[in-house]
């Protein structure tokens, strides 16, 4: 909705009763707006409140979307009897826009586009499709041990810092070049400088042209980042639903949108749930996530960094997340600190479609065969710290190498991190990720040095590495190797 769309010429107006904040009463002598109506106030009708509750049969509660500063007791209200809308069409490509739907990007306003309501029902039962399909991205340790659900929805945990960001900007870099489809990237909660960096990133590398950003910004109302999320999946729908064509909506930071859900929920007065969360987390997030589905005309698949406080993986807002997921991409502070990037923890992370009816025998084993080793070698690490490898069997002994090459196999190169690494992106297939991880558990690669494997694409590019490789570390490495 524009902040400068007409009013009706007979409208239904009140008067304000009260300002705290964000959080606005209105009392109507006509009739009651409606649960989430737009209300317009303020100089020139600027100021946009949404209704959250009914205090009795003339009072309203609302939340104000933009800054209500110089509005008072008294002033006129009008209630649009709409919700908030946004553009959708095939002219919001490349663009950026804020929670109303509004270009954020300097660039002149979205001609003859179709105006939407962010409020909108999950597909239904019937429409949804039953098969599980592979969403391949391209990146190896994801493929492997994580495998993401074409129409499903994945997450991405780690508390501050330790890559979800860059993990989730590889993401559409490698997707847009490999899915025929369109990209939304919702950011809540983010900070500016972060958003205009991913936007000249996206338009330098070329894929801005098949993606939608939509933002709600750190420095904005709760309302407003609130609501962004709901902004966002009504693009994602139209182009699933009218264009019938796949969309990959990202989704950085879920959290904040159950952060900003508290923040209404405080400002409202309601009473505050476990660890002072809004008591109607669960079904705030339900209203986003259900929308995101598998149906019959294409598939909204989504991906979404969760920040998980204090790195807590039993706090309210981590589990409700859980529930909804069918991957759970769990980012490790411990590995990111090792420099074994993308930093995935193995054994915390994990994907319903791993299974061999979906990703087949072969997929199956090797994934399995993999956690095994890298489970038994997390065990072996304490013996090891205290006693020396030289104490170890040589079964374990064997175990360790394959772990620890496994481990540095798993590490790549990203495209959107070259600047700052010098090293050339890789986006590696699943059949080369396989191949390689195949061979390492055969132990085909145990006279090579570990540092052939750490930031390479495909296996075959560890005989290079190795030809480069500094000849003492050969040789240490060749030691332990032959100790056993």
């Amino acid at each position: 909705m524009s902040i400068n769309k007409p009013i009706p010429d007979h409208p239904n107006q009140g008067k304000v009763l009260s300002v705290r904040g964000s959080v606005i009463d209105a009392e109507f002598d006509k009739h009651l707006p409606a649960i989430n109506n737009i209300l317009h106030t303020g100089p020139q009708n600027r100021i946009i409140v949404e209704v959250l509750s009914h205090l009795d049969i003339g009072r309203v509660r609302g939340i104000a979307l933009t800054p209500a500063s110089g509005l008072q007791r008294g002033a006129p209200i009008i209630d649009t009897n709409e919700t908030l809308k946004v553009p959708v069409g095939k002219g919001i490509l490349s663009r950026m826009f804020n929670v109303f739907g509004l270009p954020i990007d300097n660039l002149p306003p979205v001609l003859n586009a179709k105006q939407r309501s962010i409020y909108r029902d999950p597909p239904p039962l019937s429409r949804r499709s039953t098969k599980s399909e592979i969403f391949e991205t391209g990146i190896k340790a994801i493929d492997m041990l994580v495998p993401l659900e074409r129409g499903g929805k994945a997450g991405l945990f780690g508390g501050a810092g330790v890559g979800k960001t860059v993990l989730l900007t590889e993401l559409i870099n490698n997707v847009v070049g490999r899915h025929e489809g369109v990209s939304i990237f919702c950011g809540i909660g983010e900070r500016s400088r972060e958003g205009e960096e991913l936007y000249r990133e996206m338009k330098k590398t070329g894929v801005l042209s098949n993606t939608v950003m939509v933002f709600g910004q750190m420095n904005e109302l709760p309302g407003a980042r609130f609501r962004v999320a709901h902004s966002a999946l009504t693009m994602a729908e139209y182009f699933r639903d009218d264009e019938r064509q796949d969309v990959l909506l990202l989704i950085d930071n879920i959290f904040r949108f159950i952060q900003a859900g508290s923040e209404v929920s405080g400002l409202l007065g309601q009473m505050p749930s476990r660890l002072g969360y809004q008591p109607t987390m669960s079904t705030e997030l339900s209203q986003v996530e259900e929308r995101i589905a598998n149906t019959d005309t294409g598939a909204i698949t989504s991906i979404q960094a969760v920040y998980v406080p204090a790195d807590d993986f039993t706090d309210p807002a981590a589990i409700h997340t859980f529930s909804h997921l069918s991957a759970s991409i769990v980012l490790s502070r411990k590995r990111a600190s090792e420099g074994l990037f993308p930093a995935i923890d193995p054994l915390q992370s994990g994907s319903n479609l791993l299974t061999p009816g979906i990703v087949g025998e072969r997929h199956y084993r090797l994934a399995q065969e993999s956690r095994r080793t890298l489970a038994e070698y997390e065990e072996l690490k304490d013996i090891i710290a205290m006693l020396g490898m030289e104490e170890l069997s040589t079964r374990d002994r064997n175990t360790v190498l394959r772990a620890r090459r496994l481990e540095r196999f798993l590490t790549q190169p990203f495209y959107t991190t070259e600047l700052f690494t010098g090293l050339p992106g890789k986006n590696v297939s699943l059949a080369e990720t396989l191949d390689g991880c195949e061979r390492i558990l055969q132990d085909d690669f145990q006279s090579y040095p570990e540092s052939a494997l750490y930031m390479i694409g495909n296996i075959d590019e560890a005989k290079k590495m190795t030809l480069e490789a500094p000849e003492s570390e050969i040789t240490a490495d060749s030691a332990v190797t032959a100790g056993k």
